[in-house]
């Protein structure tokens, strides 16, 4: 009997051995052993992005800044042929040289000394400038050939020897503010419908405006199609109800006019007080000045 115990006992000792030996676990310690394979498709996407930044089409290649140097669509911009937007299209083109090279590259930066050839002309970058006119009735932004009225520039002739432009059009019969300048992007953004900058324009009507036209106006209305949004339009104080301040974002004078005449008014004058800011103080009619610096950040960030 000790033997067929012990016979017994060894048997048993083996069942129970073999229950933790047995394959069950295995494929769990396998699978921990294949963990660390799965970093080689990170390895590879990992590559595939450097190699998609190394392949990016017409980006400029990385090297250290040199002072005063410029990039070449601004320097383009600061010539006053065009804006930066549409120099990047001369650039892409090939139509841009650099020493004689054409530049293809977005992005390329222009050292001092270097000859940049625009379409086929030679290109000399000029100081930005920004001059603040008070404009009188008589005077018209158009440069149309054969114009009988004179042209906005005669007023501000002198100021400077830089090829300014107006920021907006202004008729004959309207006054007030106009801003010159040769800072192509800046007359870019603020002639775009999307500009969000405010000018505020004492109205003169033929008549007493309604106070129920008044409530309409400032409700927004539909010309031609486009919705027009005023921000504010009030009687202006201790004076007579037919003379009107609005207050809207478009920077065409033409909508002033239609507003008032979409309710059966006759415009009489139109003055532009505020332009972005900027008001008509110490600034008599037909005079000009220089903005400060602090004004042309603040146009800028507008």
């Amino acid at each position: 009997m000790n033997n067929k115990e012990g016979n017994n006992n060894k048997s048993g000792g083996r069942a129970k051995s073999s229950r933790p030996s047995s394959n069950k676990p295995q494929p769990a310690m396998q699978k921990r052993a294949q963990g660390p394979k799965k970093v080689k498709p990170t390895t590879k996407v990992a590559e595939a992005a450097t190699n998609k930044v190394e392949k990016k089409p017409n980006q400029a290649p990385k090297r250290p800044k040199v002072k005063d140097e410029i990039r070449l669509n601004k320097y383009i911009s600061n010539s006053g042929v065009c804006s930066r937007r549409d120099a990047d299209i001369y650039i892409q083109s090939g139509n841009v040289k650099v020493n004689g090279i054409p530049v293809i590259e977005m992005g390329y930066m222009v050292k001092p000394g270097d000859v940049v050839n625009f379409d086929g002309a030679v290109l000399t970058p000029e100081k930005k400038v920004y001059i603040l006119l008070n404009k009188p009735k008589n005077f018209t932004t158009a440069l149309d050939e054969g114009q009988e009225d004179r042209n906005v520039l005669e007023l501000v002739k002198g100021s400077t020897t830089a090829k300014i432009g107006a920021v907006g059009r202004m008729d004959k019969n309207t006054t007030g503010l106009l801003l010159f300048t040769n800072d192509t992007d800046m007359i870019r953004k603020f002639t775009l419908p999307t500009n969000k900058s405010s000018k505020i324009y004492q109205v003169s009507l033929d008549k007493n405006l309604k106070f129920e036209d008044l409530e309409k106006i400032q409700k927004g209305l539909v010309l031609d199609g486009h919705r027009v949004f005023v921000e504010d339009v009030s009687y202006i104080e201790g004076e007579a109800k037919s003379e009107i301040g609005l207050k809207l974002r478009s920077a065409n004078v033409k909508v002033v006019r239609s507003i008032f005449e979409n309710f059966s008014y006759d415009v009489l004058r139109i003055d532009r007080v505020a332009f972005a800011g900027l008001t008509k103080k110490n600034l008599p009619r037909g005079n000009w000045r220089l903005l400060t610096e602090q004004e042309i950040i603040n146009l800028k960030n507008v």
